[in-house]
């Protein structure tokens, strides 16, 4: 199972947001990018970004960010936050993005996420399945859907999706453990999707716990907060996963 560290971006800074609430932003650094080098040379495999401002603007919004995160790096990069139109998409590639995540769009407008994947191809595509309760959550985490999480997941993966980022938001820098339960059901109601985890890991153990999971198609996991208030390193995440 692999770690991917994760770069929050608002207002051009490195920021980690308390459960998604944007009232509750810590500020890590005035330089993305810095941190970028930071991770690669830590030996992450790829950089998980989030245009905080994007989200909720409906836009990409922090793109010098982002593309000198690009230039400083030779690891891939995703990005997501406010990815709802294949000009987007376009723009961020053409900054160094290595694949694209579509939350919001994926979710209210299947014939954009098929467009999506026959233009870009499965492999630049992520998408991104974000619950509260259960409950599918929208506009970076500022609305809640009618929609079940599990049965998004079904149609995204008949559209023909292969991988997805799997977001408990009660557990999004709240370091109450990864959300083991959710992680694994998502696993097993889409088999033939990578599952990548991400919210409430606090140590190299939650990290360890996942692993144990033994899931087949349980990719990886993003970390934000635990590493950036050094609750553990890189090095620490990466030992506990291949343990298990």
């Amino acid at each position: 199972m692999l770690i991917f560290p994760a770069i929050d971006m608002r207002n051009g800074r490195c920021v980690r947001l308390f459960r998604g609430d944007y009232d509750q932003e810590t500020v890590y650094g005035d330089s993305p990018s810095d941190q970028a080098v930071v991770w690669e040379k830590e030996g992450a495999p790829l950089i998980h970004l989030v245009d905080l401002d994007g989200a909720k603007a409906g836009h990409p919004v922090n793109l010098d960010p982002i593309r000198k995160i690009c230039e400083k790096v030779s690891i891939p990069c995703e990005l997501g936050g406010g990815i709802r139109t294949e000009k987007d998409a376009e723009q961020v590639f053409s900054l160094g993005i290595s694949r694209v995540i579509l939350g919001t769009a994926a979710c209210e407008d299947p014939d954009l996420l098929r467009s999506f994947l026959r233009n870009f191809g499965p492999e630049k595509i992520v998408a991104g399945i974000d619950a509260r309760d259960g409950m599918v959550a929208l506009r970076g985490w500022l609305e809640t859907s009618s929609v079940r999480a599990l049965d998004l997941a079904e149609k995204m993966a008949e559209l023909g999706v292969r991988r997805i980022i799997f977001t408990d938001i009660a557990t999004d820098g709240a370091f109450t453990g990864p959300s083991i339960g959710p992680t694994s059901e998502l696993c097993r109601t889409v088999p033939q999707c990578r599952i990548i985890a991400s919210g409430g890991v606090a140590s190299d153990a939650d990290a360890g716990k996942l692993a144990a999971l033994k899931l087949p198609n349980l990719e990886g996991v993003i970390v934000g907060k635990a590493l950036y208030d050094g609750r553990t390193t890189y090095r620490a995440l990466t030992e506990a996963a291949g343990r298990a």
